[in-house]
């Protein structure tokens, strides 16, 4: 995969995407975020299974912070973009 300036792009190995539509600190924050209640209280929101993502996706997120971090957590499950937080 070619980046803009042609050069050769592996997005697992470009630390700094000077392109990239998301803020870094805020995927900091999201994989450091814990679900707060059920099932998988204590988990990483990162680390729910995607079923569970899914589920909230159906039924409704939660409002607040929480909804639009689980709302981001499934748009990268559903995109496949899981390797945005391997090193993190």
């Amino acid at each position: 995969m070619m980046n803009a300036s042609g050069d050769e792009f592996n997005p697992a190995e470009d630390s700094v995407n000077q392109d990239a539509p998301f803020d870094h600190a805020r995927l900091l924050e999201l994989a450091a975020m814990r679900m707060p209640f059920g099932r998988y209280q204590g988990h990483r929101l990162v680390d729910l299974p995607e079923r569970y993502v899914v589920w909230f996706a159906q039924e409704g997120f939660p409002p607040g912070k929480l909804g639009d971090m689980l709302r981001t957590v499934y748009e990268i499950k559903v995109n496949g973009l899981e390797y945005l937080f391997e090193k993190l």
